[in-house]
């Protein structure tokens, strides 16, 4: 039997709670820079836009809806001046627009954002002309009543400043009002093709036309007011260990369509959809919402959903064994406030909910509480106490946004012992970390703890009885418990005009403190260097790297990792047991298509490769990615339509 193990989290919100309310005496009165939430050290400095919006005359524009498509999404709204803002912006080229009612929508022009910098950028509007009497056609069918008579017609009086030449006699007035042909010229006013009189009948409803008339405009006010933003994908992915095998029928390639469409609700707030849809032997789709306040705000919500499925119709018996319909289902909610307490302090906290059907337990909840401290200029203390649960598997339900690049799920998994249930991992994790900014870098110290319950590992290439080997195909086991504590230290920065970036070294002690009986023997077999039973040291380097060349419209982004505690699988008889140097790396390359652009959209190619198994969390198990064997190498490829 396995050992037992602690699964139940510390009191974090207590113990924060009481760290909170000392603080908040002592610094309440500080006056600082804006706040900016926890975030890991390998992230790259947020930038900003700011500008105005003007109209054909050059005067300033107020309320216009001003909008950003790149690698976030933001809206602004210009004020009394026609100036606007838009803040948190990850670096990287954006599309930007301005709508308003009664203008024209402007052209969409591209912002390079650089990190902690701000760009600027000033939009023109045209009015919509207006008062134009619009000639029309007139038709009659059938004939058509002469108007009465005045009762004197030849005595109708003249005018009143006088006597005209007009014949006022009762001839010349019949004459006047004889009936027309059937088609005749006539001029409408354009305000009269909107009333409503026209389209009612005898009883003053409106009839069939006027309903389907009320509707159409309707939809076209509503698309024509509202500054929508989105972006598509039309991708293909595969999964290869080696460049050989990138062109055979066995690099596991799929095709990926991603949609994302987004909005501002009110003047304050962004709503933002996605859905994403890959079909193969593998057949899955993923659909996410998110709900966010706009900064600057006293209370700033972030509240999103999502629903994710995978069936799968392939051979492998492997994949099909752990589920009883061939299909596997995943949803998710969270709901998190940032409270700026005052200038100098701003508390975050929330939780994550999620539920698998192939879970025993199926619902897992993930509470976050961080303190963000600013006691004086450029300078920050951020703290983070965490529960993070994660089910094996989740990154297939799960996708994220930091790697740029969203995708469905598209690989399937199953237990590596046979009938053994799958154990989600608990992470409880606690930090301290301090950021100063100097000039355009910011350089950050952090110290951390964290104790782990059911660590997962994670192993591909394996040549299981009964089951073909396979790139799009994993076997998931628990290895047991996990303490670890650790420091860091990095800088990120903008090395040079068009270079910039960051890096991070850390330090970790970590050990075994429980394993896990029922997958000891498998590991043994198959990853013996993912077995740690004594303390060790783990040494680890992480560095991103991104890059502009304008003249060409090409953008380079590099992320790379190295560790020297990377399990591995027994690729030789004589491989040592003990866990290695390794790295992990992203690369990905973006060209734009200037010669495909439109007034509002902006095409570009993607081409990527990355090993990376998971996607990097500030408050994740230090061992997620240290315990995934041999994982394939990932390419991804296609066009980017952004509107």
């Amino acid at each position: 039997m396995r050992q037992a193990s602690s699964r139940t989290a510390p009191p974090v919100v207590g113990g924060l709670m009481l760290l909170c309310l000392s603080v908040v005496v002592s610094v309440a009165s500080a006056q600082g820079p804006d706040i900016r939430p926890v975030a890991h050290i390998a992230s790259i400095a947020p930038g900003s836009i700011q500008g105005i919006v003007l109209d054909e005359q050059g005067a300033p524009i107020a309320g216009a809806m001003v909008s950003a498509l790149g690698a976030t999404t933001a809206f602004a709204v210009s004020d009394r001046v026609g100036r606007f803002e838009l803040r948190q912006l990850s670096p990287g080229p954006y599309l930007v627009r301005a709508h308003l009612s009664g203008f024209v929508a402007s052209r969409g022009q591209v912002v390079d954002v650089r990190p902690s910098a701000r760009a600027s950028s000033s939009i023109a509007l045209r009015h919509v002309s207006l008062g134009v009497t619009v000639p029309v056609l007139s038709a009659g069918v059938g004939s058509t009543p002469d108007p009465p008579a005045p009762p004197d017609a030849a005595a109708s009086p003249s005018s009143a400043t006088g006597t005209t030449d007009d014949d006022h006699g009762e001839t010349a007035w019949r004459l006047r009002h004889v009936r027309r042909g059937v088609l005749k010229d006539a001029t409408m006013p354009a305000g009269m093709i909107d009333d409503d009189g026209g389209r009612r009948n005898t009883f003053g409803q409106a009839g069939v036309f006027g309903r389907a008339s009320d509707s159409a405009r309707f939809a076209a006010n509503l698309f024509a007011a509202t500054p929508f933003s989105g972006q598509v994908n039309l991708l293909t992915t595969g999964s290869f260990e080696s460049p050989q095998q990138l062109f055979t029928a066995n690099n596991f390639s799929h095709n990926t369509a991603y949609l994302a469409l987004g909005a501002p609700v009110g003047g304050h707030a962004d709503l933002t959809a996605r859905a994403a849809l890959t079909q193969s032997d593998l057949t899955s789709w993923v659909v996410a919402g998110e709900y966010t306040t706009r900064a600057p705000a006293r209370h700033r919500y972030d509240i999103g959903l999502s629903y994710s499925t995978q069936r799968y119709d392939g051979g492998n018996f492997a994949a099909l064994r752990d589920v009883t319909d061939g299909s596997r289902n995943a949803g998710a909610i969270s709901a998190f406030d940032t409270f700026a307490v005052s200038p100098a302090v701003t508390l975050t906290y929330g939780m994550r909910y999620a539920r698998y059907d192939y879970l025993e337990s199926g619902s897992l909840v993930s509470p976050r509480v961080a303190l963000t401290l600013a006691p004086a200029n450029h300078f920050r203390v951020n703290t983070m106490l965490s529960s993070r649960a994660v089910a094996p598997g989740a990154e297939e339900f799960t996708p994220r946004l930091e790697s740029g690049v969203w995708l469905p799920p598209q690989r399937t998994f199953s237990a590596l012992v046979r009938g053994r249930p799958f154990d989600a991992e608990r992470t409880n994790h606690m930090e301290l970390e301090l950021e100063h900014d100097i000039a355009a870098a910011t350089v950050s110290v952090r110290a951390f703890k964290q104790t782990v319950s059911d660590q997962i590992v994670t192993l591909f290439g394996l040549n299981m009885a009964g089951a073909p080997e396979s790139v799009g195909h994993y076997y998931l086991a628990n290895l047991g418990d996990i303490s670890a504590s650790g420091l860091s230290a990095g800088v990120r920065a903008a090395f040079a005009n068009r270079v910039h970036g960051s890096v991070e070294y850390s330090m970790t002690r970590a050990q075994l403190t429980a394993l896990d009986s029922d997958s000891f023997g498998y590991l043994l077999v198959f990853a013996p260097s993912a077995i740690r039973p004594q303390a060790e040291r783990i040494h680890d380097i992480a560095t991103s790297l991104e890059t502009e060349v304008p003249e060409t419209s090409t953008r380079v982004v590099v992320l790379y990792r190295v560790s020297s505690a990377f399990a591995h699988g027994p690729v030789a008889p004589t491989a040592s047991p003990l866990p290695s140097l390794d790295t992990r790396f992203d690369v990905q390359v973006r060209q734009s298509l200037p010669f495909l652009d439109f007034s509002s959209a902006k095409w570009e190619m993607l081409v990527a490769v990355r090993n990376f198994f998971r996607e990097t969390a500030a408050d994740q198990s230090v061992y997620d990615e240290l315990m995934v064997v041999r994982p394939p190498k990932r390419v991804v490829g296609g066009l980017t339509l952004r509107f």
